[in-house]
């Protein structure tokens, strides 16, 4: 079989480094006059490896100090809806959860007109922390419509995330997605360990059950550790 080109096995060096995390993050990487000697490789060859891997998340840049192992940013699909906790265990990471609040109110007006209800009604609440490795990567903010989840309440959210359990009792229609770059609430911003004047992506979601409004979120992500990402067949 033939070898990986050289740039793609200094890349896999690299890589395999910091999975295994020998390299942990802040780690600085040898320079690239050392990995030229190490692989007995151009200048050229390294340079593409090394911006590769600054490119795709891997590594940053600190002019005058070096190239370092960064954190790399979780990325989830904006034209979909999945499970952050698959999501999560994909990357490798440990998931777990925890519950600031569940419980029912009576839907303010910018709630009761999100999902389409009387203002006053009673509505279902979840504020939920979710994370990656022990650090915060998701403060979700939730409001059911009692109608079509009924026992929502009653689940146990450090086992299953509402994602879950909406989808499974009121299958998928329609999705609604708005983002936006935000300087977090002080609570936001405290749940998430940031400051307040740190950048957060806010994704609103509404989604539908067939043709019924079932749930509104406000999923709150620290720009730093997070992206999103959409692709289209055109």
């Amino acid at each position: 079989m033939q070898k990986s080109p050289r740039f793609q096995q200094i890349k896999d060096f690299l890589i395999e480094k910091i999975e295994s995390h020998e390299w942990p993050v802040g780690t600085k990487v040898p320079t690239e006059a050392e990995l030229c000697d190490q692989f007995s490789v151009s200048r050229m060859t390294v340079n593409k490896a090394v911006r590769d891997l600054v490119n795709e998340g891997w590594l940053e840049r600190t002019p005058r100090l070096g190239t370092f192992v960064c954190q790399r940013k979780a990325e989830s699909p904006l034209m979909d809806i999945r499970n952050i906790a698959e999501e999560i265990s994909g990357r490798g990471q440990v998931y777990h959860s925890e519950i600031i609040s569940l419980r029912s109110i009576h839907a303010p007006e910018d709630v009761a007109m999100c999902l389409g209800i009387m203002l006053g009604s009673d509505v279902f609440k979840s504020e939920i922390v979710h994370f990656a490795d022990e650090i915060p990567i998701q403060v979700e903010l939730r409001w059911v419509n009692p109608a079509f989840a009924p026992d929502y309440l009653k689940q146990d959210f450090s086992t299953i995330t509402p994602n879950q359990y909406l989808v499974s009792h009121c299958p998928l229609g329609t999705i609604e997605h708005t983002v936006e770059a935000i300087l977090p609430p002080a609570h936001i911003a405290k749940l998430l360990q940031i400051d307040t004047n740190q950048p957060c992506l806010l994704l609103h979601r509404r989604t539908w059950s067939e043709s019924q409004l079932v749930s509104a979120a406000l999923l709150y992500h620290p720009g730093n550790r997070y992206k999103l990402s959409a692709r289209a067949e055109l």
